[in-house]
């Protein structure tokens, strides 16, 4: 093998090596081919020489060119997780109990007594109306407990008396219904209006006609002949009073 041909196979093993080898590294490799190779050698050791080289080559472009011994940090440094959420919790809710549906009584007088031990006083602390399909509903609520006895009594108009004073006020409408509550008070916690006009179709008006020596009357101004209902809620305690519209 001549040194041309020898020349042009190592340049040829250059072409055929994949990656980018040092452009020094060749030119030194060739360089010493060209200076310092014996010109004066057998094929054996051209073969051995070139093996060699090759070796070195292939040695350099794993070292310097090879991409996979290359550091390619991770952006953010830090794996990421995808969050996972829990549903939230579903509110448990008690809402106020309502009056239970119970058949209207008409014209006929009903009385309550305390189930349990009663207070000295109960505090009447709310009186509120409201209009609803079907009747027209009262509520007198009570801050500290029930008061030992309610009675509601209709009455075929709607003068009452004032006690203790003794004189008569009329309230507007046809019938009334007179309700007595012992064992309370309605100036201690009570400081809304004693006299509520309505405008309803069936409870005209409210109004406070006692309030002495614990004994509390409201009396109720009704459009037509008084059909109602009655019943004692807990939570707070309160007396109910459905008034019959249709």
């Amino acid at each position: 093998m001549t040194r041309e041909d020898f020349r042009r196979e190592i340049g040829d093993a250059f072409d055929a090596i994949s990656g980018s080898p040092s452009p020094a590294l060749s030119d030194r490799v060739r360089s010493a081919l060209v200076e310092d190779a014996p010109e004066r050698h057998g094929q054996v050791w051209i073969a051995a020489l070139a093996a060699a080289v090759i070796a070195v080559i292939l040695v350099g472009v794993l070292l310097v060119g090879n991409p996979l011994n290359r550091f390619h940090p991770t952006p953010g440094g830090h794996g990421t997780s995808t969050p996972t959420t829990s549903p939230a919790p579903t509110a448990s809710t008690n809402p106020s109990p309502t009056a239970s549906p119970q058949p209207f009584i008409c014209s006929d007088p009903s009385a309550f007594g305390a189930s349990q031990a009663p207070p000295p006083l109960a505090y009447v602390d709310a009186v509120r109306t409201g209009m609803h399909t079907g009747y027209d509903r009262l509520t007198i609520e009570f801050q500290n407990g029930q008061p030992s006895s309610i009675e509601v009594r209709p009455q075929a108009n709607t003068t009452f008396t004032r006690s203790p004073r003794g004189d008569t006020v009329k309230l507007l409408g046809k019938d009334g219904i007179l309700i007595t509550i012992h064992g309370s008070d309605a100036h201690t916690a009570y400081s809304g209006s004693m006299d509520l006009k309505t405008g309803y179709a069936g409870l005209l008006e409210v109004r406070e006609v006692q309030d002495f020596e614990g004994v509390v009357q409201w009396a109720l101004g009704l459009a037509t002949t008084p059909c109602y209902r009655v019943v004692i809620l807990t939570n707070p305690i309160r007396l109910v009073i459905d008034i019959q519209t249709s």
